[in-house]
């Protein structure tokens, strides 16, 4: 049977989702317990491969197992033996079908910029010192929205087939105290919506125009892009199927 599990964490203390050995990660931590609760080892497939520092509010992931499971109690299980920064939302009996990563049809980040120092959010926004031109980082999102190539904001050793993403959805919005950027496309690229964000930012200061991210987005090298934003800013909020 598959098994389907919807996931919040706090990145801070984990080196990115995916399991590397001699590494402390997310997945690793969950896989380890459903070991011990079943003392069985049972691989577990994620949405997205989230970064070092990188958090989730909806994380997906799914799991075989061959017997009968409890959701309810699984769920208690599972966050009585993780880490309270790991936490498991739900628990629910999949289509064999089902596929965290392959089913999903787009995939939502949120940025938190914070305006101004916080100590309660501190670990999940990233503070400026400076002003910002919200018209200009408005402006220039309509580079990047629809179908383009965004090898300029991917890691130069990613190893991907090809630097495609289709914008479903970018923008800036005001939330409580923070200025957040959420964008919703069908793939990702390794680091790309940092180095969005930390680009959006550069243009946002006065460093570069907004028809900068035109160009950036034609010379498709990296080394166009502005330095990536911090990682403790960014959540992958949720995954669309």
């Amino acid at each position: 049977m598959r098994f389907r599990l919807l996931i919040e964490y706090n990145g801070s203390a984990y080196n990115g989702w995916q399991i590397q050995n001699g590494q402390v990660t997310v997945q690793g931590e969950i896989e380890q317990a459903l070991k011990q609760i079943y003392s069985i080892p049972i691989g577990i497939v994620g949405a997205g491969r989230t970064d070092t520092g990188v958090h989730a509010r909806g994380q997906v992931a799914h799991f075989d197992i061959d017997r009968q499971i409890d959701n309810g109690k699984l769920l208690r299980s599972l966050n009585g033996i993780l880490n309270q920064d790991i936490r498991i939302k739900e628990v629910s009996a999949v289509d064999p079908n089902f596929h965290a990563r392959f089913s999903a049809t787009s995939r939502e980040y949120h940025y938190n910029i914070a305006p101004l120092p916080t100590a309660l959010y501190g670990a999940f926004a990233w503070h400026l010192t400076y002003d910002l031109d919200l018209k200009k980082m408005k402006n220039a999102l309509d580079y990047i929205s629809g179908r383009n190539d965004f090898k300029s904001f991917c890691r130069a050793r990613s190893d991907v087939n090809h630097h495609f993403c289709y914008i479903h959805e970018a923008k800036w919005v005001k939330k409580d105290q923070f200025l957040v950027f959420i964008i919703r496309a069908d793939r990702f690229l390794h680091g790309m919506v940092r180095a969005l964000v930390g680009t959006l930012v550069d243009i946002g200061r006065g460093k570069l125009d907004p028809s900068d991210m035109g160009k950036i987005m034609i010379g498709q090298n990296r080394i166009m892009a502005s330095q990536a934003a911090p990682a403790k800013g960014l959540i992958l909020e949720k995954v669309y199927y």
